[in-house]
């Protein structure tokens, strides 16, 4: 699945007072035509995207589907397979921030009703990077709650894994054969000295908590520990090991330069760059979890020369075609997102107009040279990973065992799976 996606971000900063609007600044309300038509040149298929909540979850059982009527039927006449995104790292003001308890059960009615009403959609993100949104809302005192706490970043974890969890269910019941492409930020943390192997394995067992609870996988004894510490119940722990979906799921492991880190003896961390790479971190996460792998975000600052983006373009794909070659499932490859974004080289902390050419397209949706490279990647590929152009339609698990050895990329309903098996996946 060659995907690209609309960047939807809407976190909240200044005590929740300022709302970050990426589908705003970056003009998407305004020229979505366009931007659909700049998805169709690429030649591409699967698009990550979603409603803005705070305009569409407007109270409590109450929506304004204005938007996402007029955008998702046109999506659906144009053949682009949507991979729904219903929160990306911000919820509506009445619900407040991702320390309400409320948030799992009211998240779960938003994405029954989402699915009720677009019963043809089969490909779900439900809560966007679990990981990266506790931290930076609970941990780091960036967004939403600001909060700076291991009980602010594990409230918010568990809050925001729940929701994501509830929401799967929800959706199974409207659409028993959803998939689910969790989209979670991968990362690894190196020991800068011998003095720093204990906090970075702490850090590097904390990368995986909000997967292994997403996928109802028992955490280490100081994870749980650490968890139970910082005010997770009992109760609500053994919630994720009741609920294991992950037949249902594919892997969406996100990797950029910032993913590594160096770790110093007192915890503190700074960006490593470009260390282990994508192929290798994601082999880690395959191992652990053993379902089927996307890579659902990458990108790279267009520089001086109009080169370097490209450069990396081509490098995240020979890493795809590593995990792909040595044995992994690895099912698509997302350059994210389709135009030029605001404001991410402060973490959208900051209000500060600053475009940061990441697009295959700027912000007058001109194409830049990534996106003529990717558009030929996709062309020359194409032939040799066919993909299905259509909806997917097979469940994982009802996939015979014995197709486990190869990929199988085949229409669906032309008597193969349209995606690979793995007993594994029970």
């Amino acid at each position: 699945m060659f995907a690209t996606g609309i960047e939807n971000s809407i976190p909240t900063i200044r005590a929740g007072r300022t709302r970050i609007d990426q589908m705003e600044v970056c003009g998407h309300y305004r020229h979505w035509r366009t931007d659909f038509d700049c998805v169709e040149d690429l030649g591409i298929n699967f698009l990550r995207f979603g409603p803005p909540m705070h305009r569409t979850f407007i109270g409590a059982d109450k929506y304004d589907w204005e938007f996402a009527d007029l955008t998702f039927a046109d999506l659906k006449r144009r053949g682009i397979t949507p991979i729904v995104d219903l929160c990306h790292f911000g919820v509506s003001d009445w619900i407040g921030n991702f320390q309400n308890p409320d948030f799992a059960p009211l998240f779960a009615r938003y994405a029954i009703a989402f699915a009720e009403r677009y019963p043809w959609v089969q490909l779900y993100t439900p809560v966007n990077e679990m990981f990266i949104c506790a931290t930076f809302s609970g941990k780091y005192g960036w967004w939403n709650e600001q909060l700076k706490s291991d009980v602010g970043f594990v409230t918010a974890l568990k809050n925001l894994v729940k929701a994501n969890v509830v929401a799967m269910i929800e959706i199974l019941k409207v659409r028993p054969d959803a998939i689910f492409i969790q989209s979670e930020s991968s990362e690894y943390f190196h020991a800068d000295s011998p003095a720093a192997i204990g906090p970075a394995e702490a850090l590097n067992s904390r990368r995986f908590l909000s997967l292994d609870l997403n996928y109802g996988r028992r955490v280490d004894s100081d994870m749980y520990e650490f968890l139970l510490e910082n005010e997770m119940t009992r109760e609500e722990y053994h919630f994720f090991l009741e609920h294991n979906l992950k037949q249902h799921c594919i892997l969406g492991t996100d990797y950029y330069r910032t993913n590594e880190h160096r770790v110093h003896p007192d915890g503190r961390t700074e960006a490593a760059g470009e260390v282990f790479g994508y192929s290798e971190i994601t082999r880690q996460y395959y191992d652990r979890y053993r379902v089927p792998v996307m890579h659902t975000e990458t990108n790279l600052r267009e520089g001086p020369t109009g080169q370097e983006a490209v450069q990396w373009l081509w490098k995240e794909w020979a890493n795809v075609l590593r995990l792909r070659n040595v044995g992994i499932p690895t099912v698509g490859f997302t350059w994210y997102s389709l135009t030029d974004q605001i404001d991410w080289d402060s973490a959208l902390r900051e209000q500060n107009g600053n475009v940061n050419p990441l697009g295959l397209f700027d912000l007058n949706r001109n194409i830049r040279n990534v996106g003529e490279a990717y558009k030929q990647l996709i062309r020359d590929w194409r032939e040799v990973l066919p993909a299905s152009s259509v909806c997917l339609t097979v469940p994982l698990a009802e996939t015979a065992p014995e197709e486990h050895m190869g990929y199988h990329p085949g229409v669906a309903g032309q008597g193969e799976p349209a995606l690979p098996a793995n007993p594994e996946l029970g």
